[in-house]
This record gives structure tokens, C-alpha cells and sequence, in this order.
């Protein structure tokens, strides 16, 4: 069995952003619920600029979650590809968490989409926050990426 992350940082930093990241898509794959939807808020910075290759830039934390609401909540729900997930220290900000996700359809149960991510984690005051977010490299699950 592959690790949840691979330790490109100290083994606290690493097992912090992958518990993170499994509440910020747990919180995500149940975001028809308006409780968990605001859940989900409270990981972004309200500035977070969200840049996804097929479904364009928000520069809000709003504006993204109005994205979510509209697309995602109650249609799909993601998993981490398990072995995927990278953690990179960013000095004196924070940390980069890099992976692959896999996700769902709600109605039918099947797991035909897969991307790559990369999110910004900011450490300020205690509080980790998504900065950045990058979800790029949508394909249909067993598709290579496309190289740019």
C-alpha cells in the first residue's frame, strides 16, 4: 500500500495538509448541505484565486463557491488517488500540496474523471488557508495528460 502522502517535508507537515485535505473534500463531496458547504468556506482565504483549466479563474472565495454550488455540490465528489498527494514547505507562508483526484458522478456512482491539483496553504496565526488552487488536467480516468 502506497502512503497518503509522499514526505517531501517533516512527517508533522506532511500528516497536517493530508488531514486537511481530507476535511477540505470531505467537507466538498457533501456541500449539498449548507452546513458543509460553509464548512468548505472556512478553508479559503476570501481572496483565494481558484484557477481550473475548463471552467476558467475566480478570484473570490464567493465567486468560487458560487462555482461549486452551481456544478459540483450534489453532482460529484472527489477522491485523493491514493499515493498521490505531495507536500512541499514553502519558508516563512506555508506549504504546497500537489496530488491527483479522481471524481465521481453522484447519480451514477462512476469515477471517469481525473486531474491533477495544486493548492497554496498559508500558515498565518495558527490558521492553514488556501491561497491558491490549481485543478488542471481534466481527462476521462485511464487518459494520459496531455503534455503543454
Amino acid at each position: 500500500m502506497a502512503p497518503a502522502a509522499t514526505v517531501l517535508a517533516d512527517d508533522d507537515l506532511a500528516a497536517t495538509l493530508t488531514a486537511l485535505d481530507t476535511a477540505v473534500f470531505d467537507s466538498f463531496n457533501r456541500c449539498q448541505d449548507p452546513a458543509q458547504l460553509e464548512k468548505h468556506a472556512g478553508y479559503f482565504d476570501p481572496a483565494v484565486e481558484f484557477y481550473h483549466d475548463t471552467g476558467g479563474v475566480t478570484w473570490t472565495r464567493e465567486a468560487m463557491l458560487e462555482n461549486t454550488r452551481r456544478h459540483a455540490c450534489g453532482r460529484y465528489t472527489r477522491t485523493l488517488v491514493e499515493g498521490s498527494l505531495q507536500i512541499v514547505p514553502i519558508k516563512d507562508f506555508g506549504a504546497l500540496a500537489h496530488g491527483r483526484h479522481r471524481f465521481c458522478d453522484t447519480a451514477s456512482g462512476r469515477c471517469e474523471g481525473l486531474a491533477e491539483f495544486t493548492l497554496l496553504w498559508r500558515l498565518q496565526d495558527g490558521h492553514w488557508s488556501i491561497t491558491r488552487a490549481l485543478s488542471y488536467g481534466h481527462r476521462a480516468a485511464g487518459e494520459e495528460p496531455q503534455e503543454p
